[in-house]
């Protein structure tokens, strides 16, 4: 039956509406979700940003043998509930570590108590109306100030907010994904050669696919109660280590290795492999100097982002104890240690404002620390990659 001009018109311009409605919904979906990361990023800015300036004050610092007793007769009276508990408590072994201290008065600026810090930067305080105008004067005078935090960077986690830091998780990251690193990449990449390059076709070996494409999908958390039952209660490993936590998220990172070194193997063509074989290689020749420099630039990528993703998992941790109170940093795989999200976490349990200011921040070191990873990432593949 044949269908007139107006008809298949007709027809025509309905196709086109529904193009554009589909062109419109897609924009619209893009925007939405650009939006919600834009509003999520700015939100984070915002409140993590006050807690990389802290409070300081600028006090005359008497050094006596009076204060190496009593830390609190170091500074003025009137001043003595404005210095932070932490930084008095420092005194007497910074006069033990240099003498020559001893008998001076010396001005200084010095970490001010969470609550001074907090009501410099305009939020609720609990400070007294005796220490408001003592510190409205010194604002005035410009003894008091609010400058870069340096401890946030080179301190642990401690129960002061202002002496609060993210370097011991800061550490202990870095030694868990060394240890997820050596475990997770040569076992990962080994057993993605075996079976795309030796292993037969044969049920058993599409059995093994079969579960690694759904290792990949299961739950974190699960991965810890794995880690729990065999590395803590059967091997006896230390619990909150580095040593445990790696390889916990080492079993979580294993898969995904698997599967994108799969996929890199499979990218390389099938005429090199043949060439090889034809000047006389044997198979382990093939894939050592042919398959597997040609896959390289794939197989990095896939263990970048393998890396990545393991960085920001705290469920797995949690189940294997990382998220203790580490105010030292690791400096061997098998002291406690906490990481960067579990850090995060604990510090966004606690009710003071300088520890929500310091949960944000954790998390833009933490997002700018993924960022960078996924950039190196994405120009390792640009870079060395080949196009057949």
């Amino acid at each position: 039956m044949s269908h007139s001009f107006d008809d298949i018109s007709a027809q025509l311009k309905g196709r086109h509406r529904r193009t554009k409605r589909l062109k419109f919904m897609s924009m619209g979906a893009l925007a939405l979700a650009a939006t919600f990361l834009v509003v999520f990023i700015g939100d984070m800015v915002m409140r993590g940003y006050p807690a990389f300036q802290q409070a300081e004050l600028h006090v005359p610092v008497t050094y006596s043998e009076q204060s190496q007793e009593i830390p609190l007769a170091a500074v003025e009276e009137d001043v003595r509930d404005l210095v932070s508990r932490g930084w008095l408590r420092q005194l007497p072994r910074d006069m033990a570590a240099d003498a020559s201290l001893m008998g001076q008065t010396i001005d200084r600026w010095v970490i001010a108590d969470d609550q001074v810090d907090q009501y410099l930067k305009g939020h609720k305080s609990h400070l007294k109306p005796k220490q408001t105008a003592v510190l409205d004067r010194m604002i005035e005078n410009g003894t008091a100030e609010l400058k870069f935090n340096i401890n946030f960077f080179t301190t642990g986690d401690s129960k002061l907010p202002e002496y609060a830091g993210i370097w011991s998780a800061a550490m202990g990251t870095i030694l868990t994904l060394l240890v997820t690193l050596a475990f997770a990449f040569p076992v990962g990449v080994l057993t993605a050669v075996y079976l795309e390059e030796f292993a037969p076709d044969n049920r058993f070996t599409q059995a093994i696919e079969i579960n690694i494409n759904n290792l990949a999908a299961v739950p974190s958390i699960l991965f810890g109660l794995l880690g729990l039952a065999i590395f803590i209660n059967f091997f006896g490993m230390p619990r909150s280590s580095p040593l445990v936590g790696g390889l916990t998220l080492g079993l979580m990172t294993l898969p995904v290795i698997i599967i994108t070194t799969r996929s890199a193997l499979r990218s390389v063509p099938d005429t090199i492999r043949q060439a090889a074989f034809g000047v006389g290689c044997s198979r382990w020749q093939v894939v050592r100097d042919h398959v597997l420099p040609l896959s390289l630039p794939g197989i990095l990528t896939g263990s970048i982002i393998g890396l990545a993703q393991a960085m920001g998992e705290t469920a797995p941790l949690i189940i294997v104890g990382m998220v203790a109170f580490i105010p030292d940093a690791p400096t061997a795989i098998t002291q406690a240690a906490t990481v960067l999200p579990a850090q995060i976490f604990t510090w966004a349990g606690e009710p003071e404002q300088a520890y929500v200011e310091r949960t944000a921040a954790g998390i833009l070191v933490l997002l700018s620390v993924l960022i960078l990873l996924n950039a190196a990432a994405v120009m390792l593949r640009k870079k060395f990659e080949r196009r057949w």
